[in-house]
């Protein structure tokens, strides 16, 4: 049985070898002191929101911080555990999972390697008197502050006043999104309506704009012009959604999509209203740096309005959409939500 386990661990610890960003076996880099690797939810890095700006981030600490960087996307939730406990036999200086569903899992491998440094994205981990565990970095954005923000634009934007909110998963996350959008919403427009939908109930609902692109369609035939999503690749469904109904005489779209996590302005120019970004990019790098310069922390790593830790996006690809009024209200907002002078709920902390 002994020697199953062992085979078993040398098969996981090659397949992690062979995912390296690089291509090259670990022992073969001698190049730098830091040994860092991420593993991805089912989305896959290449998402285009969530998973893309974690990616962003550890490429850039490879760049700038000399740092060995090592990836797996895995093709289902049952391979997640397997590749953080093959990083760890291999005495990684850290390892990062993208996603709160990853939570329960970095838990157990964390708990059995209390020497490695780990950090989870959007996720919170501690132990049973809710202590954070001093190996583990949970980085936690305020999504809520942000989707007021984007919130304020949609209503300012819409023509029908109807909503559109279409989430991954029906869940405490991504009814932070919702909520803070719906009273940035209601603060321009106080008799807005708000359709919201969910994609599904596992880690699935991350993963098929199919699904997302029918909610989207289903939410426009009950009038709604402005739609975001809080879905992941599912969420990239709305894009087509919107792009379906085309541009009117103005040359102006007929209906709008509000992105997330990562800057997808670009995804379809001239159909995405704003996007409500969440600087990912940078809590992963910032926790990189951290290990790189050992002064590492576990616990809570909170990301808000104050840190630019979310922000919506303004760029050449939308900047003709936002009248400069309204952007001015919005910044507004923005200074008395930091300020504390306005109050964004949070539905994570009811």
């Amino acid at each position: 049985m002994k020697n199953r386990s062992f085979l078993f661990i040398i098969v996981l610890l090659s397949a992690v070898l062979l995912l390296s960003s690089c291509g090259d076996p670990i022992e073969a880099r001698t190049d730098c002191k830091t040994k860092v690797g991420i593993v991805f939810d089912i989305g896959g890095k290449n998402d285009r929101s969530f998973n893309a700006a974690a990616w962003e981030g550890v490429q850039r600490a490879e760049k700038e911080l000399n740092v060995c960087l090592y990836d797996v996307e895995p093709g289902n939730p049952t391979s997640i555990e397997p590749a953080m406990r093959a990083f760890a036999e291999k005495n990684f200086d850290l390892i990062i999972g993208v996603g709160f569903a990853q939570g329960p899992i970095m838990e157990r491998v964390a708990r059995d390697y209390p020497n490695i440094k780990f950090a989870i994205v959007d996720g919170v981990i501690t132990d049973k008197d809710g202590k954070p565990f001093p190996n583990v970095a949970s980085l936690v954005f305020r999504e809520h502050e942000g989707s007021y923000l984007v919130g304020m634009i949609a209503a300012e934007k819409s023509k029908t006043g109807v909503l559109g909110f279409v989430g991954g998963m029906d869940i405490p996350l991504i009814h932070r999104f919702k909520t803070g959008y719906e009273e940035g919403a209601r603060s321009i427009n106080p008799n807005i309506k708000v359709v919201d939908n969910y994609v599904g109930v596992t880690d699935h609902a991350w993963n098929d704009p199919g699904k997302g692109k029918e909610l989207a369609l289903s939410q426009i035939e009950k009038g709604a012009d402005v739609i975001f999503t809080a879905a992941g690749n599912s969420g990239l469904g709305a894009f087509d959604a919107v792009e379906k109904f085309g541009k009117g005489e103005n040359g102006e779209a007929r209906k709008f999509v509000i992105g997330v996590d990562s800057n997808q302005n670009m995804v379809k120019p001239g159909f995405v209203l704003t996007s409500m970004v969440k600087r990912v990019d940078n809590a992963v790098y910032n926790v990189v740096e951290e290990v790189r310069n050992n002064n590492f922390q576990g616990g809570f790593h909170v990301f808000g309005l104050d840190k630019d830790g979310v922000a919506y996006a303004v760029d050449e690809n939308n900047r003709a959409l936002i009248p400069e009024d309204v952007i001015k209200k919005v910044e507004d907002a923005k200074s008395k939500i930091v300020a504390g002078e306005i109050k964004v709920t949070d539905a994570m902390a009811k």
